[in-house]
Formats: structure tokens, sequence, C-alpha cells
């Protein structure tokens, strides 16, 4: 749910963006330069600490730290695709914003974003992270980074019983 939020928020913004140009291309790239200084899990530790953790704010939070990489991703896609030649005459055509980047901006970059998506949706490993440390998924709801937490004791005094499953049920 995190990485297809992040991906939408991110795509939209990025093309947007590319887009528009000017001052807005600058605002919007110097806000995504600062969320992006700050490393990730410090920051979600911190967004959680003031907004509680619970599975929504989790999920937002989330979103907003992976949008910071899918916006610089589509962004610099579409910056070379802006500049072709049916895309200015779309805007010398008077066609709006919207029509321009559904219908010549996006088809042109969707496969740069599919190949991403793949990638992202394999790494979303700070919701792990976070409930590893314990401000995340909470009990007794299942996560593997509280999985991970509750077995670590174990894994620390030399028991290893945590790295064998139990065997499967006869029938």
């Amino acid at each position: 749910m995190t990485t297809i939020a992040a991906f939408i928020l991110g795509g939209v913004l990025g093309i947007f963006a590319a887009l528009s140009r000017g001052w807005v291309d600058h605002l919007l790239s110097r806000a995504i330069g600062i969320l992006m200084a700050i490393p990730q899990l410090i920051f979600a530790l911190v967004l959680l600490a003031i907004f509680g953790a619970s599975i929504p704010n989790l999920i937002m939070i989330i979103t907003v730290l992976d949008a910071t990489r899918v916006f610089r991703l589509s962004r610099a896609v579409a910056m070379n695709v802006v500049v072709l030649e049916y895309v200015e005459a779309a805007q010398l055509r008077g066609e709006r914003q919207w029509w321009i980047l559904c219908h010549e901006v996006l088809p042109n970059i969707l496969p740069t974003l599919v190949a991403e998506f793949g990638l992202r949706f394999c790494f979303v490993f700070p919701i792990s992270a976070l409930s590893f440390l314990g401000v995340g998924i909470q009990p007794p709801t299942a996560d593997w980074g509280s999985m991970v937490r509750e077995n670590a004791t174990l894994i620390t005094y030399g028991d290893i019983t945590p790295y064998f499953r139990p065997p499967p049920s006869q029938f």
C-alpha cells in the first residue's frame, strides 16, 4: 500500500514539476531535497513520536518518505520528455497540463516507473525496521520486525531454537 501511494504522490508531483518548470519546480525540488537530507529511519521515528504509532500514521509517513525518491526519478525522466517536439506541440495547441501529463508524458515514462515500482516494492524495509525498534506495527499484529525483536534475546544468548521452524502438522 505504501509503495502504490508513494508512486502516485511522487510520480504526479515529479511530472508536474517537470511540466511546470520555473519556480514551482525549484520549490518542489528544494522541499524534496530537504526531506532526503534527513536519514529516513530517524525522520520516521521522529514523526511517529509526534503523531503516534498507528498503522495509518505509519503508512502515511513511509509513503511520504518513499515518495521523495519516486519524485526525483519521475522528474528526471519527465524532464527528458517535456522538451520533445510533440509535448511542445500539445502546449501550443492549448492543451491543459493534466491532458499533457496523461496523454503525452506519462505513456513515455511509464516503463521506467514500472521497473522502479518493482524494485521499490521489494524494499519496503522501514516498516520492519520501525517494528523492530518498537514503534512500528504493534502486537498482536504480525510483522517481520516485531518477530525478529521477540527472538533477538534468544539469538544473543546462543539459543538455536529461533533458527528452526516448527515441523509441519501431520494429517
